[in-house]
């Protein structure tokens, strides 16, 4: 009853128009006003006058040709804004340049949202191959290290949003890979780190540790990320794998000190 009242509030179209820049990714550079309304599951007057609103206000662009629109620069505003305000990369900078110096291997910083991981810093690693992604880059969190490590904290109901069939379905993963989930999440919580060996990238290791408050809640986490040709066996776990979770408790204690989370 409460969460009804509540809703009366509802901007609608604000919700459609945060819906409309959500569609745009890597996958879908540009969309046309059809498509929008077929992912929306509305008719196309209503979007139209979102667009439009948005065209103006500089976040999208038509192109006159095609007709189809486009995210423009100005988005990043919106990203930019929220990591400004973030204390944490701030904080984990040193100690992340110090993992990247060590290990060789690109560096994230990830924050869960949602059923996501975000990530919000990035230091590229020493190697002539490097692990290409950037700051902002949204992932399941079922899919990444980073993700992993910080849902196997979390309560069973949390784990349960993020492992359910249907948000399986909606990112093409098979509804029956969730017991293997479910079990791997336990072996990550046990061991305080999660390894992937050729995972979500074929041919990239990565090991992340969470990074906790604290109430020994993870806040985030920290991986490493690079060839399987440079984070060989050995390599990975004499060296790896303890630096990566020494790294983390050193960003756990020293936010605990400097923020209030």
């Amino acid at each position: 009853m409460e969460n009804d009242q509540k809703d009366r509030y509802l901007s609608n179209s604000l919700v459609r128009g945060l819906e409309i820049l959500k569609l745009f990714n890597t996958r879908c550079q540009t969309l046309s006003l059809a498509e929008i309304s077929n992912h929306l599951g509305v008719g196309r007057t209503t979007p139209y006058r979102i667009l439009y609103t948005l065209q103006s206000m500089g976040y999208l662009r038509q192109n006159e040709q095609t007709k189809r629109y486009e995210l423009t620069p100005k988005v990043m505003e919106l990203g930019f804004a929220y990591l400004n305000s973030l204390q944490l990369p701030e904080i984990a900078q040193p100690y992340l340049e110090k993992l990247r110096d060590e290990t060789g291997a690109s560096v994230h910083l990830g924050v869960m949202d949602g059923c996501e991981v975000v990530y919000i810093e990035r230091l590229p690693g020493k190697m002539t191959t490097t692990v290409n992604i950037s700051v902002g880059t949204r992932l399941p969190a079922f899919a990444t290290t980073l993700g992993k490590v910080i849902l196997a904290y979390q309560s069973e109901e949390e784990k349960n949003k993020v492992l359910s069939p249907e948000y399986m379905e909606k990112v093409n993963e098979d509804p029956a890979t969730i017991f293997k989930l479910k079990e791997e999440l336990k072996t990550i919580r046990e061991n305080g780190y999660s390894l992937s060996t050729g995972g979500y990238e074929a041919g990239i290791n990565s090991v992340a540790a969470p990074i906790f408050n604290s109430k020994e809640t993870p806040i985030a986490s920290v991986n490493i990320a690079a060839p399987d040709s440079a984070l060989k066996d050995e390599f990975l776990n004499q060296v790896c794998i303890p630096k990566v979770r020494e790294i983390a408790n050193e960003i756990s204690a020293i936010a605990n000190n400097r923020l209030s989370v």
